[in-house]
């Protein structure tokens, strides 16, 4: 009695399966590095990029990662400042970033957080955290930042101070994890300031003019 085996197809379905659960990830990691859409992208700037406002290019969608067209590279050494303003407040988990797997893959990653308009000349100081860099081409590799210390950021400076001995150093692409918190704005009511001042708000300390300037 001739037996039926039903094995075709398994290898596409097994093929099929491990597609949806990579697409699954890059989803889940999307949502994950989403915090390039609260840079303040106009007031972002890159020191020492060898082309104008291609450091803005490289914070993009996680899904977008591996598109090489679109790159910032130092010009005239190793060094690259990114001072990145947020249009809040952010709680900053992760970062990811890409470049060659070659000489010119980022070797160390310095992290200031709220310290705006940074230069070569204040990055001398103690950054907030440090990381020795691995070459990642692929954005595998993810670099865990201590919460405690960025729970509160609304501008953050990368500092790439060397290489793998290029020498230019190049990146792809830079995510960003964490939490978005608007930023909200205390004191707007003070401007409605007391013309009139009420004596029993006020017994024994007069306004002696009503036209102090706002502190």
């Amino acid at each position: 009695m001739p037996h039926n085996h039903h094995h075709h197809g398994t290898g596409h379905q097994c093929e099929a399966e491990s597609t949806s659960a990579d697409q699954d990830n890059v989803l889940e990691m999307g949502i994950q590095y989403s915090l390039f859409k609260k840079i303040d992208t106009e007031n972002l700037e890159c020191l020492n990029e060898a082309e104008e406002n291609s450091g803005k290019k490289v914070f993009k969608a996680y899904e977008n990662r591996l598109d090489f067209g679109d790159f910032v590279e130092s010009d005239c050494d190793q060094e690259l400042i990114f001072n990145i303003p947020f249009t809040g407040n952010v709680k900053l988990k992760g970062i990811v970033i890409i470049g060659n797997n070659d000489e010119t893959h980022p070797k160390k990653m310095r992290l200031f957080k709220n310290r705006e308009k940074m230069t070569f000349d204040d990055v001398t100081m103690q950054a907030d955290q440090e990381f020795p860099l691995e070459k990642d081409p692929t954005g595998t590799l993810e670099y865990s930042t201590k919460v405690v210390a960025f729970s509160s950021v609304h501008h953050l400076t990368i500092h790439i101070p060397t290489n793998y001995g290029g020498e230019t150093t190049r990146v792809y692409y830079i995510g960003l994890k964490g939490e978005f918190f608007e930023r909200h704005h205390h004191g707007v009511t003070i401007c409605t300031y007391e013309s009139r001042p009420n004596v029993s708000d006020h017994k024994n300390n007069l306004f002696d003019s009503v036209n102090h300037a706002i502190q």
